[in-house]
């Protein structure tokens, strides 16, 4: 079997019953489930849910994306071997260390297989909760340039490049196109302040305004989870990006809950920590992956300017990166993950197989 043959592009094809058409991401696909398959796993599994709740099939794929666009590779190389069992893995570890500590449930309910999560629907937050505990990035490029205010917060003078901030920094974005919010530009992943959503919180998906602040306090607590456990592993967790929704308790009550990711290479930076006590940066996530990628092309402006957009999807879809670089990545997602999760991550042979298989005999979820 080859390398290709290991690796989940495409996983919106499973033949699972559904009640809605597929919802496909960058690298999530859902199923949503019919309202009998849901109630009846409810029941089956003992799930701790109402049972009138909705169910899903999260399969994630082992593609990587990068400034908005997928990216494959030489040698029929659709996606990173490992990669989907890596991001499944960290979470799911950080998800069930959240509850351990009383912070908030998330939405994951089951695990059938590495590459699968049945889920709960939840309503989502329309935000992006980006949390920076280092100056670095897009931060970084922005404060040399002389900018000092982000997201409503100041930031003194004298900050240096990879430096701690001298507190953690919320940093909010929008979360799809959002319309008819004063002083929110109709578009993706625009920057927000504190002011916006108290002034719009129905907007944002809010219940009401004092959730706001629960949102945070879920942020914080997560993020100093996460810092604290990395660091005993030798890693720095750098800024992270959490996603927040709201779903019914078995009392029937709106509760918010962590969904989407957490702490992964995806959703976050992690740093070495031994490597830059040394002043050196290496780099645990998709950012090592970013680097490359503008170093690899000879006009970087094409992967950071939004305006070129058609331009960089070509770049994507007309350039087969090394074989080397995707196992590169590989090996840093699997590194991380086993470093995380204590446990070794297996690549399946037959990924698809695997998951027809498991979701057929033992959920009763295929024809």
């Amino acid at each position: 079997m080859s390398l290709a043959d290991q690796i989940l592009a495409v996983n919106d094809t499973l033949p699972i019953r559904t009640a809605l058409p597929v919802h496909n991401g960058k690298v999530r696909a859902v199923y949503w489930l019919t309202k009998e398959d849901s109630k009846r796993l409810i029941k089956e599994k003992d799930y701790p849910v109402p049972e009138e709740t909705a169910l899903g099939i999260m399969v994630i794929s082992d593609r990587i994306s990068a400034f908005d666009c997928i990216w494959h590779g030489e040698e029929g190389l659709k996606g990173v071997p490992g990669k989907g069992a890596a991001l499944n893995a960290i979470s799911h570890h950080w998800f069930a260390l959240f509850k351990e500590k009383n912070l908030a449930q998330s939405h994951i309910l089951d695990v059938p297989h590495p590459l699968v999560w049945i889920v709960q629907k939840a309503q989502p937050l329309k935000i992006e909760a980006v949390c920076r505990q280092y100056i670095t990035g897009s931060l970084w490029r922005a404060y040399e340039k002389g900018e000092r205010r982000f997201c409503g917060i100041s930031l003194p003078e004298g900050l240096t490049q990879n430096s701690p901030l001298p507190s953690p920094l919320i940093t909010p974005s929008t979360k799809g196109i959002l319309k008819g919010i004063p002083g929110v530009p109709e578009a993706d992943d625009v920057n927000i302040e504190r002011k916006n959503i108290e002034d719009n919180y129905a907007a944002f998906g809010f219940k009401n305004i004092q959730d706001i602040e629960q949102y945070e306090t879920l942020l914080k607590d997560g993020v100093e989870v996460i810092r604290k456990a990395l660091d005993k592993k030798g890693q720095i967790f750098v800024d992270t990006k959490f996603e927040f929704g709201y779903v019914k308790d078995q009392k029937g009550q709106d509760t918010m809950i962590y969904m989407d990711e957490v702490g992964t290479p995806d959703s976050s930076r992690i740093w070495d920590k031994s490597e830059y006590e040394k002043g050196q940066i290496v780099e645990n996530s998709k950012e090592g992956f970013r680097q490359f990628l503008l170093q690899h092309f000879k006009d970087p402006d094409i992967l950071l300017n939004k305006d070129r957009m058609p331009e960089r999807e070509a770049l994507a879809q007309e350039n087969a990166l090394p074989v080397e670089t995707l196992l590169d990545i590989s090996r840093t997602y699997l590194n991380i993950a086993e470093k995380i999760t204590g446990q070794k991550i297996t690549l399946s042979q037959n990924p698809k197989e695997e998951i027809i298989r498991v979701l057929k005999n033992e959920y009763a979820l295929i024809d």
